[in-house]
């Protein structure tokens, strides 16, 4: 007996199996594409609105029309338009991007977000801020002790001093627990290089140094 394999509907399988991945790969460009101009020309926005208001601020203190802000009363300062909170930079790693109100899924594909429920810069308390740790926030994989990171908002300028860093897993919030003291935890997804959801969590925590500019 002779077994006779039909070769045309394997080939014809192979071609629509290339194809289709071809397919594949193109979509995922297309979407990683999109990401990265949509979060550029976000934050190019954010980033001249906050230069606006800013520079609104100082002609306000220089002609002595500036009223009170909502942090000198006690209370939380109001988040700018659209939730703009401000800026964080880290000179020496490179990293500026604007901070949002909020971690939604659409927040953090664009900015930094500032985790609710923590201070905000400037009050007593733990400042909690999230990014993407394959985006905004890759850079953290190279934070040394004693780096600077500066917080721009529109209540003024705070600097704060790395003082540790650690491997959490996400089920401990006790990373943003607050205290009597100015301090900034920053939260991304580890390990840095991990294809698909990250297992845990990397946190860097820096503590007030100076006085507000």
């Amino acid at each position: 007996m002779r077994l006779v394999v039909r070769l045309q509907p394997v080939r014809q399988g192979l071609v629509w199996a290339k194809w289709m991945l071809f397919a594949a790969g193109v979509a995922m460009l297309a979407y990683f594409g999109f990401v990265v101009m949509e979060a550029w020309t976000f934050q190019n926005r954010e980033q001249h609105d906050l230069a606006r208001l800013l520079d609104d601020r100082q002609q306000a203190d220089q002609t002595g029309r500036q009223t009170k802000s909502l942090a000198s009363e006690g209370n939380p300062p109001a988040a700018a338009i659209d939730g703009l909170i401000g800026r964080i930079e880290i000179s020496r790693l490179g990293l500026s991007t604007i901070v949002m109100e909020g971690t939604t899924p659409t927040i953090l594909r664009r900015a930094a977000g500032h985790i609710p429920g923590t201070a905000f810069p400037g009050q007593p308390g733990n400042v909690g801020i999230s990014g993407h740790r394959d985006t905004l926030f890759r850079p953290l994989r190279n934070i040394r002790m004693n780096d600077t990171i500066t917080l721009t908002t529109l209540s003024g300028e705070y600097r704060y001093r790395v003082v540790s860093t650690k491997v959490v897993s996400p089920r401990e919030v006790g990373v943003l627990a607050s205290g009597p003291n100015e301090v900034l935890t920053l939260v991304t997804c580890y390990p840095f290089y991990f294809v698909g959801p990250a297992p845990y969590r990397f946190i860097v925590r820096a503590e007030r140094v100076g006085n507000k500019s």
